[in-house]
């Protein structure tokens, strides 16, 4: 594997996780941040070093990738505009392309999205698949060795999604939801950072892309549901979801881009749920990396059940022992 690995988006949720597990497999990793603050649980840890930089600067990313031996690009965002969307996933990977051509041919593993394509019905999906391409392209010209990853949506601990279910419905007495019958095959975050250290151990998934998935599909509506339950919500029956119409959907989603801060729900994610976010069987999924995914119904109650109703029952048993 590897010696020495620039992680970019190494300070986010999945960035902290395949930071973990590089350490273990005994790389020695850099990871750029705009602001020392975002990565400050990396701070102390072994192997790892915390640099200001910003990777849009050419110079400044050109220099990275020269001083390192593999590239992983966990660089995305699910909220914005055409041009952030372009600037994030197209030109971020158009810049790692030319940096690694300067450099001399690079080691790339690329976090893309499952649902990627050309033709897809949002900016983020189709903005992901041009930036696949634009690494794709640089590939095939000897500049860089490339492995692509399309996860499904990702949960785990402190994850922006079952969390985000489970807290609304501490708040709210029932949830109105937009595209409740959207499905998804939710994968574990851990698995994903697995994937990636395989990938940069095995040469033989160069020029392979890849489908992160768990081994369950779910509506949205049921993993709502689930999340509430786990969390203890209503006593452990959750709360009530009342499936949107598609114009009111539209209209939910609006309000909440206009709210401060990151929004919970767009109107381009909305656009994204109007195709189901499972895996296609067109190419290999995590078992041909030696990976079995984990189940959202096995891991999502540990992640949420200090209030849920197994957790309680647990601390019964423990008080009944005494």
């Amino acid at each position: 594997m590897s010696s020495r690995v620039l992680v970019l988006g190494g300070s986010g949720f999945v960035g902290r996780h395949v930071v973990e597990r590089l350490q273990r497999a005994g790389a020695r990793i850099t990871v750029p941040t705009r602001r020392l603050a975002a990565a400050r649980s990396m701070w102390s840890q072994p192997r790892v070093h915390v640099t200001v930089a910003d990777v849009m600067d050419p110079p400044t990313l050109a220099r990275l990738v020269a001083e390192h031996d593999a590239v992983v690009n966990l660089v995305g965002i699910l909220h914005g505009s055409e041009q952030q969307f372009e600037r994030a996933h197209v030109e971020l990977p158009r810049r790692i392309a030319e940096a690694c051509a300067q450099a001399g041919r690079r080691r790339v593993v690329h976090i893309s999205a499952l649902g990627a394509a050309a033709d897809g019905p949002s900016k983020y999906q189709r903005s992901k698949a041009r930036g696949e391409a634009v690494l794709g392209q640089a590939a095939q010209v000897g500049s860089l060795q490339l492995t692509v990853l399309r996860p499904s949506v990702m949960f785990g601990a402190q994850d922006s999604f079952l969390n985000l279910f489970a807290r609304l419905q501490k708040v709210f007495p029932v949830m109105p939801l937009a595209r409740a019958d959207a499905r998804f095959q939710p994968v574990w975050v851990r698995d994903v950072a697995a994937a990636v250290v395989t990938c940069l151990q095995r040469d033989d998934t160069i020029g392979q892309t890849y489908e992160c998935c768990g081994p369950e599909v779910w509506t949205l509506r049921d993993i709502v549901k689930a999340a509430g339950q786990w969390a203890g919500v209503g006593g452990g029956d959750g709360r009530p979801v009342i499936g949107l119409p598609g114009a009111l959907g539209r209209l939910q989603a609006l309000a909440l881009e206009l709210l401060p801060g990151q929004p919970l729900m767009s109107r381009d994610n909305l656009d994204s749920m109007a195709v189901d976010n499972v895996a296609s069987g067109q190419v290999p999924g995590l078992e041909a990396l030696g990976i079995t995914p984990a189940p959202l119904s096995g891991v999502g109650p540990l992640l949420l059940g200090s209030d849920g109703p197994q957790a309680r029952l647990d601390r019964y048993r423990r008080s009944a022992g005494r």
